[in-house]
């Protein structure tokens, strides 16, 4: 199976454009793309699936362990002609000082995919030589296999950072792209805007195909690519089958919120529910006028605040999904949902919105963001998805303070290089609710799901 890395020198240095642009072009000549973001991202990964037609899965290190990654790329790739993994922030960084903890670069040599190093050629010749070296020279497993030079605008300043890098470092140069704001993609606090709320992206990334084609050699980038197998020894139907969870899940129905405001979830969580049979029904708060009859809810993260008033104006829905805790009906709600399901959010203007009133506090967005990163919690009492003592890994990283009298049922802890440098408390948990700002990946901790069906089945026999 064909993989290729496309990884940069740091963030902000265009390999979300590159990697998209690759991604059209390859798509353009009739190859089945099978993308994949690393780590925690799910902004970017739902561009990837608009150009593709294939859901992009994240490869986060943190959350999942080196043999659920590998599963995760070996069981969606097998049908693809090549799969294409955009990086996060630089090729080395990652959690802490140790270039090996969630980086991009750990992630390649996991999944044996060669990288191409995007660098940033503006105001820079001979230099980006130095650049690319101490890239490729910090960690040699690491397979640099070729150098895209960005925001070069001319034929002859490529050349004397292609001739350079290729003369010093013995890595090719596959290409350059010029700065172009025709590309550019909208941004708010918490990076791009989402594909959902993006108009004319058809028309904007068939151009960017074109372009990339123009300037950088796809064919080549196709040779260098992987083709080595992947092995790995965790099987999702084997971990769920071991728990029961087949049986359990028989004729259950969950009710996803999905729509411009919720649209924050890893596939593989919804997965999961697809594999036990269990039926999803989609719905979306902003336009639906009530919740589904489901035995459990799910509600993403996503953007609330933008959409509060929206949200504010459908009654029904909030009514409903209020009712719905009344009666018992499991809901599970991840930072945005969190937010939803609070009395009020006050956006960045001043404005308060009601929301769904379930909890007994108040959502108020911040001008900085006030957690950023990996974490784990560790539950102060038994919780939908969590007994007493059970940790969840998983990030949080919001621009809002959640402030009211519910109690927290989490102890948050950062830890960066086996120290803990950061510890709060978090997540409420309120009959059968639980909300938290921690997004988690159900991977990392299957018993989450377990506990989750098990309430659930147990509400469903007790009606």
């Amino acid at each position: 199976m064909n993989r290729i890395m496309i990884a940069g020198t740091s963030s902000g240095v265009g390999k979300t454009t590159i990697s998209l642009g690759i991604m059209r072009a390859l798509s353009n000549r009739g190859l089945k793309v099978q993308p994949y973001k690393v780590g925690p991202d799910y902004i970017d990964p739902s561009y990837h699936t608009f150009i593709t037609g294939r859901y992009s899965r994240n490869l986060d290190p943190y959350m999942l362990d080196e043999e659920r990654i590998k599963y995760i790329v070996k069981s969606v790739s097998d049908d693809a002609d090549i799969s294409v993994v955009e990086g996060v922030m630089g090729l080395y960084d990652g959690f802490g000082t140790d270039i090996d903890n969630c980086s991009s670069s750990s992630v390649s040599k996991m999944i044996k995919t060669p990288v191409v190093l995007v660098i940033n050629g503006k105001a820079m010749a001979a230099s980006a030589a130095a650049m690319v070296k101490g890239y490729m020279d910090i960690d040699r497993n690491v397979d640099i296999k070729a150098v895209i030079a960005n925001n070069v605008r001319t034929e002859s300043h490529y050349s004397i950072i292609k001739k350079s890098v290729e003369k010093y470092c013995d890595v090719e140069v596959i290409g350059y792209f010029p700065p172009n704001s025709d590309f550019s993609l909208e941004s708010r606090h918490l990076g791009l805007v989402p594909m959902a709320e993006m108009d004319n992206l058809s028309e904007k990334f068939a151009k960017l195909g074109e372009e990339i084609e123009k300037y950088i050699d796809i064919d080549r980038l196709i040779e260098i690519s992987s083709a080595d197998d992947i092995e790995s020894e965790f099987d999702i139907d084997n971990e769920l089958e071991k728990r029961g969870l087949y049986e359990k899940s028989k004729g259950l129905k969950v009710a996803v919120a999905m729509d411009r405001a919720c649209n924050f979830y890893y596939r593989e969580n919804l997965e999961i529910f697809e594999k036990l049979g269990i039926e999803i029904e989609y719905f979306s708060p902003l336009e639906d006028k009530c919740v589904p009859d489901a035995d459990f809810i799910y509600i993403g993260g996503g953007f609330p605040e933008i959409f509060s008033e929206e949200l504010e104006k459908n009654s029904g829905m909030r009514k409903s999904i209020y009712d719905a805790h009344i009666n018992g009906t499991p809901i599970y709600a991840e930072c945005g949902g969190l937010m939803y399901l609070g009395k009020t959010i006050t956006d960045s203007e001043g404005n308060t919105r009601d929301m769904v009133g379930i909890l007994d506090g108040r959502s108020e967005m911040t001008s900085r963001l006030k957690r950023f990163g990996y974490c784990i919690g560790e539950a102060k009492e038994d919780t939908l998805l969590s007994n007493k003592g059970d940790t969840i890994k998983g990030h949080e990283f919001h621009h809002s303070i959640f402030c009211g009298d519910e109690k927290c049922v989490y102890i948050m802890k950062k830890i960066r290089d086996n120290e803990v440098v950061d510890e709060w408390e978090g997540g409420y948990s309120k009959g059968n609710t639980l909300a938290t700002y921690l997004h988690t990946h159900f991977y990392n901790n299957l018993d989450c799901i377990k506990n989750l069906i098990e309430k659930a089945v147990e509400v469903k026999n007790s009606r």
